[in-house]
């Protein structure tokens, strides 16, 4: 149940009550596709660094270890010790990007496994099972991702499909979450917003999907080549669409600057990888922008990487420790910087929780979009 407490303009402050515990909104997920945060980073140390959701992947935990292996050891929350809320996005954008043989038909997809070649076939209904023995909180819908650039028609036709697809996914999940042995019978579903940069498919899908009644709803396919004007062009257009009183969610965005806009336009969830992809290597979020320690001038830096930043990292290392230990291919190294990237987001999404409730989003989203471009 998602409760509205305070907007600002279009943005919304919320709390999401889940069966895991209440997610405080605006809200950045943590992405551990095969259930761990790439880097070395622990389920502990995402407690340590304000993390309150965690999201995994679908299809690569269906790939390995195998869901029903996940489901044998109590589900993910139990697997990977982790006792606040799970996402898992559907396997919907991987299939498409990953599989470079695929044959898209009206049940699913066939399509061949990235680890070792077998063949794979998933549909709404796969992705729904797969979802339920992961147990997750949320589960997504499975979807189709087109081409962010793809030409009209072909960009209809798989907005049409999405949905019905959407109305499969429901049916089969309410059917799981009655059986007997399914470990989370509380498992919500969001449904995706699809239709490239077309405010007119957008529009009319999110009434349409508005109309399903889910738990929440996401904007999917940005984020995949269309440039930043476009993107949010889109989600200004298509966020007054979905349900206020629910939670929206902007899927696999993006940069600081890219989650201060989009929050300013009504979305509250989102999720990406660059925090810790950048992070491994050696880029580094900070108040004035980016950082890259790999290069000489951080050599003797006795700085920590932000000062007053309150994450392990920043707590107890110099800039030039870090450096030496990236330099050297130590895994410590990349570890310190994934954490110090992940509390760096989460710390924002706080400071943007704060500022929504005291009415002045504007003005700080103004401000930080000034620091990050101070340094460059």
């Amino acid at each position: 149940m998602y409760k509205l407490i305070k907007k600002d303009g279009a943005a919304k402050r919320g709390e999401f009550h889940t069966v895991h515990g209440v997610i405080q909104t605006p809200v950045f997920m943590n992405v551990g596709t095969a259930a761990a945060i790439k880097g070395a980073v622990s389920t502990e140390d995402l407690q340590q660094i304000k993390t309150q959701v965690e999201l995994s992947n679908t299809y690569h935990l269906h790939v390995r270890p195998g869901d029903k292996i996940v489901k044998q050891m109590g589900g993910l929350h139990k697997f990977m010790v982790w006792d606040k809320p799970i996402l898992t996005d559907s396997g919907g954008f991987q299939v498409f990007s990953l599989a470079g043989l695929r044959k898209i038909k009206e049940e699913g997809v066939y399509f061949n496994s990235h680890v070792d070649g077998r063949k794979i076939f998933m549909g709404p209904e796969e992705s729904m099972q797969i979802q339920s023995n992961l147990a997750s909180t949320i589960a997504m819908a499975f979807d189709e991702c087109p081409p962010a650039l793809a030409d009209r028609k072909y960009i209809i036709n798989s907005v049409e499909r999405t949905t019905r697809w959407l109305e499969r996914c429901k049916k089969e999940m309410s059917r799981l979450n009655s059986l007997e042995d399914t470990i989370n019978k509380k498992q919500m579903l969001f449904g995706i917003n699809q239709g490239g940069i077309n405010e007119d498919i957008r529009i009319e899908h999110a009434k349409r999907i508005t109309d399903m009644d889910l738990d929440g709803y996401a904007i999917g396919g940005l984020a995949v080549g269309e440039s930043h004007e476009d993107m949010y062009r889109i989600i200004e257009a298509t966020v007054p669409y979905l349900p206020v009183d629910k939670p929206t969610y902007l899927m696999g965005v993006g940069t600081p600057a890219n989650i201060l806009e989009a929050v300013d336009r009504g979305v509250d969830f989102f999720d990406c990888v660059y925090p810790s992809r950048n992070g491994r290597h050696g880029h580094v979020y900070t108040n004035k922008g980016k950082i890259n320690l790999f290069n000489a001038k951080y050599e003797t830096d006795s700085e920590p990487i932000e000062a007053g930043c309150g994450c392990p990292a920043c707590k107890h290392y110099s800039r030039a420790y870090i450096r030496h230990l990236l330099k050297a291919k130590e895994m410590l190294g990349m570890r310190l910087c994934v954490l110090h990237n992940l509390y760096f987001y989460n710390t924002m999404m706080e400071e943007i929780r704060e500022a929504i409730e005291q009415g002045r989003y504007k003005e700080y989203k103004n401000a930080k979009l000034e620091g990050f471009n101070s340094e460059k």
